[in-house]
């Protein structure tokens, strides 16, 4: 079933919002809450170390490798299409993953889970492109369904937690089910269907070359994260960038590629491109230290911790909201470099936390930086959207995705590494102490767990201070980084209007911009660009 789209969204369109955004939530609360579930899921199962690091692992490594292909895929064959096609399989692999009997069975299920979140996420941004057709009213629809996306990593914990304690580990993969029968059954109604009528057949090749390309550079960054920087994740990350040259090169040379690397000609697109992959790396990463500290140094259950992350949520909630709103009056540029100051403000309040500051602090800082990235993820990926051609809506999509996988994976990757070498240069344990504990801040905890009372201090209290100064010297990376991001988006971006500009203002910017020779808006009457 198919409709035509109003100039400017009614109450169908909306509605159909609600339906691509509640699968988003579910499908991010998801991926956290499995975390929780890990340890009674081993225990049932059996599974070794190793198969444990597969189940947490693959869902991202197949997400990741398959994102581009999907988000080309739904352009070619249609987005509504493949987006229920994804939403049955994200179902039926939820139900494999929750009565899972063994290891390799769990591992495939979650493997499947990856596969069609990849078909999800890019699928649902094109069809917000396809539905608010009216800019101002597609900046609110990307705001809601970010926050969507992002409300699922603190809600997670907090479902999950309440339903382990009452049933089994695999109760926690049937969270997204009802999500997504209530997607097959209401997407053939609310959402339209919408495909490239031009694209050619899919290059299979290509397909190939990023899967080689992606899969190797994030198990590289992920293995960077975890054990440092050693020569085998170092090779792993060198493969990645040797084959995505190679997939650069084929697609500038096909008539019909898999990915289109003529957006990247649109500024606007590249930098709102380079602002998400930046802001994801910086803040994104954090998250990693916040939670282990709300943990592993203040001592609060997951369930707790979640509690205390709830103000950055109903920041976020504000910030997701307003962001859009604003933009209508002021510059894009202008907004998301304010964000990044106010984010920087809530990193540098976690300079002021302590191992016995309590959680209030840490709390404060973290909605601050919350906050703050609203305009970035709102506006950015407005901006990745609106700058694609309509039929390439899937592959903006697709690539925004995409870059914040690799900046998340990155962060951890950097950010992690500097973490670890402050904990591991300051922290000198008792003597007797098990070796494992000079590791991690986590390996202490555990440790600790098996030692007298007074050993299980003398250890700890060195220990949690040792992360906090790794969490301090993060923090103040990040807050220079974020600052240096926010000057050049405001050198970048100037030149975009506020949303809904009138259309007069926006041509008599645009002749303006042509004559100085700045990029364009992709497909713009008056963009003569060869493409």
């Amino acid at each position: 079933m198919t409709h035509t789209i109003p100039a400017r969204a009614g109450r169908r369109e909306w509605l159909a919002l609600a339906v691509l955004a509640l699968p988003t939530l579910l499908v991010s609360l998801d991926v956290h809450v499995l975390l929780l579930a890990l340890p009674r899921l081993a225990a049932d199962l059996g599974a070794s170390s190793v198969e444990q690091l597969w189940i947490t692992d693959v869902y991202g490594f197949a997400m990741a490798g398959f994102l581009i292909t999907m988000g080309t895929l739904g352009d070619r064959i249609g987005r509504r299409k493949l987006l229920l096609l994804g939403a049955a399989a994200f179902g039926a692999a939820s139900v494999a993953a929750a009565f899972a009997t063994s290891p390799a069975m769990l591992i495939a299920a979650r493997a499947a889970l990856g596969v069609a979140g990849a078909v999800l996420a890019p699928s649902t941004m094109s069809l917000i492109r396809t539905l608010f057709r009216d800019p101002r009213q597609m900046g609110l629809a990307i705001g809601l369904w970010g926050l969507c996306f992002s409300a699922g990593a603190v809600i997670g914990p907090v479902a999950g937690g309440a339903l382990l304690a009452h049933f089994w580990w695999g109760s926690v993969f049937l969270l997204g089910v009802p999500a997504m029968v209530l997607l097959l059954v209401a997407g053939p109604v609310l959402l339209p269907e919408h495909r490239d009528p031009h694209a050619g057949t899919p290059d299979l090749v290509s397909v190939a070359l990023s899967l080689a390309a992606v899969i190797p550079a994030i198990h590289g960054l992920k293995e960077l994260a975890h054990d440092g920087w050693r020569p085998l994740p170092l090779a792993s990350l060198a493969t990645g960038i040797v084959f995505a040259a190679v997939f650069a090169r084929r697609q500038r040379r096909l008539e019909h590629p898999l990915l289109d690397l003529r957006l990247f000609a649109n500024r606007s697109f590249g930098t709102a491109l380079g602002a998400m992959m930046s802001g994801t790396l910086l803040i994104g990463a954090l998250m990693l230290f916040i939670t282990q500290d709300l943990q592993l140094v203040e001592g609060l259950s997951p369930l707790g911790a979640a509690l205390w992350m709830m103000p950055a949520i109903a920041a976020n909630t504000v910030s997701f909201v307003v962001s859009p709103v604003l933009a209508r009056r002021f510059r894009p540029a202008h907004l998301i470099a304010a964000g990044l100051a106010i984010s920087v403000c809530g990193l540098i309040v976690l300079t002021r936390t302590g191992t016995t500051s309590g959680p209030a602090t840490l709390a404060t800082g973290f909605a601050l930086i919350f906050l703050g990235a609203g305009p970035l993820v709102t506006l950015s990926t407005g901006l990745v959207l609106g700058s694609a051609p309509a039929e390439k809506a899937g592959s903006a999509a697709a690539l925004n995705e995409t870059s914040g996988q690799f900046g998340f994976a990155f962060g951890l990757a950097a950010l992690g590494s500097i973490g670890a070498a402050v904990y591991t240069s300051r922290f000198t344990p008792p003597e007797n102490v098990p070796a494992a504990a000079r590791d991690s801040l986590a390996d202490a905890v555990a440790v600790a767990q098996h030692l007298p009372a007074d050993l299980a201090r003398a250890l700890l209290t060195p220990a949690r201070a040792a992360f906090v100064d790794g969490l301090h010297l993060v923090a103040v990376i990040s807050a220079a980084a974020l600052a240096v991001v926010a000057v050049l988006i405001l050198r970048l971006l100037r030149h975009v209007p506020p949303t809904g500009r009138a259309e007069s203002d926006v041509d008599t910017r645009t002749d303006l911009d042509a004559r100085r020779g700045r990029p364009l808006p992709f497909g713009h009457p008056v963009d003569r660009t060869p493409r």
